[in-house]
């Protein structure tokens, strides 16, 4: 349901939601190592969060990404709906373009009341909620 994009970019900002502030920026080359994602794949993706204003960064020799308060109340919808876009999270498990409630894929009634779950889920889950509490990055870049 979420592509690799989404979930790039969800470890991206999870990053800077725990070591980055306004007065803490961090730029890609000290993200992407940690995170496991490709260092030009996360800049492109940090950058376009960015633009819509889903986090913020600051050019310069200071410079870098960082998550304000206000960016912390971010859902993780927010930053799928940039990043992949509404039609990719309610589109058919198997990919089928014409699949809806009157003319269902096979899957579509198996998964449907799991999938709008899990949609309400990724509305109502925010960047703070997924980070409060924790001070370890290792909480969620184990490996």
């Amino acid at each position: 349901m979420l592509s690799n994009s989404s979930k790039y970019a969800i470890k991206g900002v999870l990053f800077l939601a725990l070591n980055s502030d306004e007065d803490h920026k961090i730029m890609v080359r000290d993200i992407f190592d940690v995170v496991h994602v490709p260092e030009a794949y996360l800049a492109k993706l940090l950058q376009e969060l960015s633009r819509h204003n889903i986090i913020s960064s600051t050019r310069g020799p200071k410079g870098g990404f960082y998550l304000s308060k206000n960016d912390r109340k971010r859902t993780l919808m927010d930053i799928i709906k940039i990043i992949d876009g509404e039609r990719r999270i309610n589109s058919c498990v198997m990919g089928i373009e014409n699949c809806n409630m009157h003319n269902p894929c096979v899957l579509h009634k198996l998964v449907g009341v799991n999938k709008s779950n899990f949609i309400k889920v990724l509305e109502s889950t925010t960047i703070l909620d997924l980070t409060e509490g924790k001070q370890k990055i290792e909480e969620f870049f184990p490996f």
